[in-house]
């Protein structure tokens, strides 16, 4: 099988397990949520809070991305799975019981899909930032697509069948059956042992690892896009499944097997979209594709809105389903091909909390839509707001297709230094002067104005560009760290892609080779009288 087929993903051992096992769970996920879906239209007659049982478990993807990116980098990313897994198989069988002994009240039933949806907040970013760790990267897009697809096939099956079990057995034997699933993931999980890179520098604080992803982000022009477009893609999209119980019941007279068969059609529409997703990306820009699934996901709401047969809402929803995975293995392809591993878990958070956050705050708004006027109101303007997500395109465009190379370039080498410090010793300061020929400064500048984002975001403080007014051939390059540690790891985030623009730089650079490097502790004169001789300058020293 080429290395380049959609497939080649599944030759790996332990990708193969790791997805049948995800198959399995999210079969039993997917008849959870039939069953908590219309265990809401018997507890309450609100809209606002049938729509908010699809906002419980979105909500939490919001609230504890920060968090669970910044773990899912930092610590173990198969135990912080594990963990997450059997939090949600306690909290489904928790479920199961409540519905087994007639205890669930509407809110009872929100606090338990609330607590799974914690579950998926901080097991997502570890399992999908995992795939760069199981498979090659050039493999990584057929990976995530091929988790669409096994997510989608189950979305195609799973509805109806959890549809007839709820309407013949009832809500409770649906939660024990997604508590059972749990079980194989769980056990291939446990069996799994990655061989990751030896770590060489003490973990990063947790609430710095949180503001360093968050700056990462902001200086990542192609990730931020995603994460603009992700997040209306939820507000908007969201509609069709948080109203679909009562599109089911209401606009079709049918019942819990009506609305299983529903989200099945939107299911086999998802499985068609990831097949087909490949050829149309190698064929069409990124941009292109979100907007037609902008424009197809718009046609489903407005044909559910004026259907009252479920041949003709399924027709639409087989579009609606097609459009969804389009749209969103695309935003999670982008992130993952756009960002390295040392950050990629809080990138994927991030991404996911602008995503599931509009789906929470789209959920409740459309069920306010519905309360305050009607079913059929809320579908055809959420069709016309999805219109206008796609025309957001034209002025924020997603980025192009591209593959960079974003592993660690390992080609720097801690320097030795004369003055005694310690790790936390700090704040540093380093400066590289270059010797820059006039005819040089149009090439140069843009390229500098380049490395200042990359400085920026992997962890640079105080990026400043001095010019000698003696000698204009001169410029130096400025920058401190807080501590000598968070230098090191500055280098260590640098990648291939990073690279080639400093070779750029250097190739510009006419003076001594190499470039003259000074790296300094800064020191305060007031508060270091105690150590009047200690020297300001580390030395001199070349990269």
């Amino acid at each position: 099988m080429p290395a380049t087929s959609s497939l080649a993903p599944l030759q790996n051992t332990t990708f193969r397990a790791i997805w049948i096992a995800s198959i399995l769970s999210n079969f039993g996920g997917m008849i959870q949520a039939v069953g908590a879906g219309w265990m809401m239209t018997s507890l309450s007659d609100s809209a606002n809070l049938v729509a908010l049982v699809q906002a419980s478990t979105t909500l939490p993807v919001m609230v504890f991305s920060l968090i669970s990116g910044a773990i899912a980098d930092g610590f173990d990313r198969r135990r912080i799975m594990l963990l997450a897994q059997f939090f949600m198989i306690s909290a489904s069988a928790c479920l199961a019981v409540f519905a087994w002994l007639d205890l669930l009240t509407p809110w009872v039933l929100l606090g338990f899909t609330f607590l799974i949806g914690c579950g998926i907040a901080f097991n997502n970013p570890a399992s999908q930032a995992a795939v760069g760790d199981i498979v090659p990267r050039e493999d990584v897009p057929a990976a995530v697509l091929l988790n669409s697809v096994g997510f989608n096939v189950t979305r195609s099956i799973a509805p109806a069948i959890g549809g007839v079990i709820v309407a013949i057995a009832g809500a409770a034997v649906a939660f024990v059956i997604n508590t059972l699933t749990y079980i194989g993931l769980i056990v291939v999980l446990w069996r799994w042992q990655p061989n990751l890179p030896e770590r060489t520098l003490p973990r990063e604080p947790l609430f710095s690892a949180v503001t360093t992803g968050m700056r990462y982000i902001a200086m990542s022009p192609n990730i931020a896009k995603v994460m603009l477009r992700g997040f209306i893609f939820g507000l908007t999209a969201i509609v069709v499944l948080a109203l679909l119980p009562l599109v089911a019941r209401d606009l079709i007279q049918g019942g819990a097997q009506t609305f299983g068969v529903l989200l099945g059609a939107f299911g086999v529409g998802a499985v068609a979209g990831a097949m087909i997703s490949r050829p149309a990306r190698e064929r069409f820009e990124n941009e292109i594709l979100v907007r037609l699934a902008f424009i197809a996901l718009a046609g489903c709401a407005a044909v559910t809105a004026l259907s009252t047969s479920i041949w003709l809402t399924g027709i639409g929803l087989l579009l609606g389903g097609a459009a969804w995975v389009f749209a969103l293995s695309m935003f999670s392809t982008t992130v993952q091909m756009s960002t390295p591993r040392w950050v990629v878990g809080r990138a994927i958070s991030l991404y996911q909390m602008s995503v599931f956050g509009g789906m929470a705050l789209g959920s409740w708004l459309w069920g306010g839509v519905t309360e305050a006027n009607s079913l059929e109101f809320a579908l055809n303007i959420a069709a016309l707001t999805m219109l206008a997500g796609a025309a957001i395109g034209i002025p924020i465009p997603l980025p192009s297709k591209e593959m960079l190379n974003l592993d660690p370039l390992n080609r720097w080498q801690a320097p030795s230094i004369a003055l005694q410090i310690e790790p936390t010793s700090g704040p540093v300061a380093i400066s590289i002067e270059y010797h820059i020929k006039a005819e040089s400064i149009p090439e140069f500048m843009p390229l500098i104005a380049q490395r200042r984002r990359i400085r920026r975001r992997d962890g640079a403080h105080e990026w400043t560009l001095l010019r000698d007014l003696q000698n204009p051939e001169i410029w130096v390059e400025r920058f401190e760290m807080p501590t000598w540690l968070d230098y090191l790891r500055f280098h260590m985030r640098t990648t291939h892609a990073d690279g080639k623009v400093s070779d750029q730089i250097q190739a510009l650079h006419q003076g001594a080779w190499p470039p003259t490097v000074r790296r300094m502790l800064i020191r305060d004169p007031i508060r270091s009288r105690t150590d009047p001789v200690a020297p300001l300058l580390a030395g001199d020293i070349h990269l």
